[in-house]
């Protein structure tokens, strides 16, 4: 990349995906899909990658990316003929599958032959899915590299590369991977990176396998508070288990999302909740696949109204519905705590979203980084009736407690559908 082209915001944003260089056929499928006005990423996105020139897209979780390249991709690719010509790759199983899932909605053409190629899967059915030509893959870097080296996938037809939550494939160690592939791929194609933020190693990556790429930021300084109320709880660790039980009880939110730092962490808090409230579960990196997909699924359908999560998989939830979010242990880096929130705040326009981040006595200066990352002061909370902090004098005999403390008389019985 000798140079990258920055793109200004237009004084007035596009109001009609027909504005944005799209044929007669996606648009009309379009409509019936009951897509009516482009989001500011796809609006600013799609006139440029239509022309074929490498574009990065940055926006923050929940924006509308996946419909900004997969659009232009479908655009141009020659349905009639066979063969690898777009490849996407994306950080976890489950976000291959939505980016899978939203592209068969968006093609007008249902011949389309598309690959989901992803761990925890078995390879043969993805094997043979290639070998019947399919024109766009998805995947994992992992898995997308296991079927080029058993020669299933041919890259040598590629015409388009989409590098999908750039970011977060990098922060959780694909980078050799993602080099390795797009060594493999010809040299002459269109490049689209999308990505949350952009640190020092997502730029080198641009830099090095793109040309001349036009930059598209709409990323924030800043988490929108118009759709997000933000609070902080102080706790103590030994009292968490209780807080966010007492919080449920109190908001009685419609469908919440709990975020754990650990997947251990995670287990213990379904365990602990599943015994008194109904529409719990938990998921993360080591569940069996299958597992994941009926927990995903059920919680899409509002079956399940508790999900406890990790931040891996934080970033294949895609929800309309979640009404809060928690942050049982607040994230260790300011922007995990942009993506675990982005999650919320797609409601009605007349709703709003709200976020919570339990935080430790010790904790304040992660606390003080998160404000700073997004321009904003977070307020205090407190829950009706409860101390979740409440200073100790030094006592001569020092109690071992675990974080998560003995929890059995800690949860409601009538807690009942919060």
């Amino acid at each position: 990349m000798t140079k990258e082209k920055k793109k200004t915001k237009k004084k007035k944003a596009k109001s009609s995906f027909s504005e944005l260089g799209l044929n007669d056929e996606i648009l009309k499928n379009l409509g019936e899909a009951g897509y009516e006005i482009p989001s500011p990423i796809q609006a600013e996105l799609i006139p440029i990658a239509v022309k074929g020139q490498d574009c990065i897209g940055q926006a923050r979780t929940g924006t509308g990316k996946t419909a900004a390249f997969s659009l232009p991709v479908l655009q141009q690719i020659d349905l009639r003929r066979p063969g690898a010509q777009a490849l996407i790759l994306a950080p976890t199983r489950e976000l291959s599958e939505q980016v899978a899932e939203e592209i068969r909605k968006l093609c007008p053409d249902k011949s389309l032959n598309l690959s989901v190629l992803v761990g925890g899967k078995p390879l043969r059915p993805q094997e043979n899915q290639l070998k019947r030509g399919a024109q766009i893959a998805v995947g994992t870097p992992g898995r997308v590299i296991d079927h080029i080296n058993r020669g299933n996938l041919k890259l040598n037809t590629l015409e388009f590369v989409v590098l999908d939550e750039a970011d977060r494939m990098l922060d959780i160690g694909f980078r050799p991977d993602i080099e390795k592939i797009l060594r493999k791929c010809p040299e002459k194609r269109q490049t689209l990176l999308l990505s949350a933020t952009m640190p020092p190693p997502v730029e080198r990556l641009a830099r090095r396998y793109m040309q001349d790429p036009v930059v598209i930021n709409l990323s924030e300084d800043k988490v929108s508070v118009d759709a997000i109320d933000q609070y902080y709880i102080t706790v103590d660790p030994n009292r968490k288990v209780k807080l966010l039980s007492r919080l449920l009880f109190q908001e009685r939110p419609k469908q919440t999302l709990v975020f754990t730092r650990t997947k251990r962490g995670a287990d213990k808090l379904d365990r602990i909740f599943s015994k008194k409230l109904k529409a719990v579960a938990a998921i993360h990196g080591d569940l069996p696949q299958p597992k994941r997909d009926r927990v995903l699924k059920e919680f899409r359908e509002g079956k399940i109204r508790l999900l406890i999560a990790t931040d891996v998989m934080g970033r294949g939830i895609d929800v309309s519905g979640i009404s809060h979010i928690i942050n049982y242990d607040i994230p260790e880096f300011s922007d995990d705590y942009v993506h675990r929130i982005g999650r919320v705040g797609r409601l009605s326009s007349d709703q709003k979203g709200a976020a919570f981040t339990f935080v430790a006595p010790d904790e304040g200066d992660q606390l003080t980084n998160i404000e700073n990352r997004i321009n904003h002061m977070i307020s205090e909370f407190r829950v009706d009736d409860f101390e979740a902090y409440q200073p100790q004098k030094p006592r001569k005999k020092i109690e071992t407690v675990s974080h998560l403390g003995n929890t059995e008389h800690l949860i409601n019985p009538d807690f009942g559908d919060f």
